[in-house]
């Protein structure tokens, strides 16, 4: 399969020998490559700059600045190094063969050479330059894929946050990390109180309106080491590293106390909402994240049948 055409690549030539380069230039120019000619190293580390050829021909030995030297300097380039770079050169000493590829040379052609083979050469390294290209795109595309597919199965659809799942794996980290390093985390359980009358009173559609406030708010409230998500429903769950459970209970409330102090726009009215919040925070005898949600779950229902609208911590280990 034909990976390029030859009328789309541009082949830089470097040849200090005018005659080489009209030889060249004419060989490559019935097949329809693109042809930049230069006579120095210099010229043709300015070139390669401005014009970007697909590939380079370079003579080996010149005056002032040798071909080895210009292979070098182009491939320190970070932007210029994937360019293919095939030497010319009458010498057929093993040495100067191994230096022009310790520079990094793709290949090695001397002179005289045969047409038939410096093209097939100059085709097979625009091929496989293409060929890595191609990869690197469709591995790109493959990469970025399997993030998409991560993505979903890790957030809530509706909201972007974190889902139960994925929430549940960060806490068993958090757990390993605290027995490890003897840190407290904290585990904050949060309802949105009467979501039920909300959505019987203005349907599902402003219920979710609803949820997409309340978690935008919680999120302006959060650290960046904070993990927070959709536990399930109108529960969400967030989980505070290295924070005991009276610092905890500081940023529970600044959360309730900011969705209490907003509304949301429903069918030209303002609606209030509020939260209820659990918190309870590791402990050394907790062993999974299970025994920690139970305790936040308790104090969650404990601030429900206080009235809702608060905070409530679960000191009971």
């Amino acid at each position: 399969m034909t990976l390029f055409r030859p009328e789309d690549c541009l082949i830089l030539v470097v040849d200090d020998v005018k005659l080489n380069l009209q030889v060249i230039a004419n060989i490559l120019d019935k097949v329809g490559y693109e042809i930049t000619l230069v006579s120095n190293g210099y010229q043709a580390l300015e070139r390669v700059q401005s014009a970007r050829p697909d590939l380079i021909l370079l003579d080996l030995m010149m005056p002032e600045i040798n071909g080895l030297e210009v292979c070098e300097k182009i491939q320190s380039n970070p932007e210029l190094a994937d360019i293919p770079i095939i030497f010319l050169s009458a010498s057929q000493e093993q040495e100067h063969l191994l230096q022009a590829f310790e520079k990094g040379a793709v290949d090695y052609v001397t002179k005289p050479f045969h047409t038939a083979e410096l093209l097939a050469r100059v085709r097979m390294h625009l091929e496989l330059k293409y060929s890595r290209q191609k990869l690197k795109k469709l591995l790109e595309e493959q990469k970025e894929l399997v993030e998409q597919l991560e993505k979903l199965a890790n957030t809530d659809p509706l909201t972007g946050v974190w889902n139960r799942r994925y929430l549940l794996m960060i806490a068993e980290q958090e757990i390993k990390r605290s027995q490890r390093y003897n840190f407290s985390f904290a585990v904050l359980l949060m309802d949105i109180d009467h979501f039920k009358k909300i959505n019987d009173t203005y349907g599902h559609n402003i219920g979710d309106e609803v949820i997409i406030f309340m978690t935008k708010t919680v999120l302006n409230h959060l650290r960046q080491p904070d993990c927070f998500g959709r536990f399930g429903g109108e529960e969400f769950v967030v989980l505070l590293p290295e924070t005991d459970i009276d610092e905890g209970v500081i940023v529970a409330e600044r959360i309730r106390e900011n969705i209490n102090n907003e509304s949301i726009a429903v069918e030209g009215q303002q609606v209030s909402i509020t939260v209820s919040i659990g918190v309870a925070s590791y402990s050394l005898g907790d062993k999974t994240i299970d025994a920690i949600i139970q305790r936040a779950d308790q104090a969650l229902y404990q601030a429900k049948n206080q009235g809702r609208n608060r905070v409530i911590a679960n000191n009971n280990y």
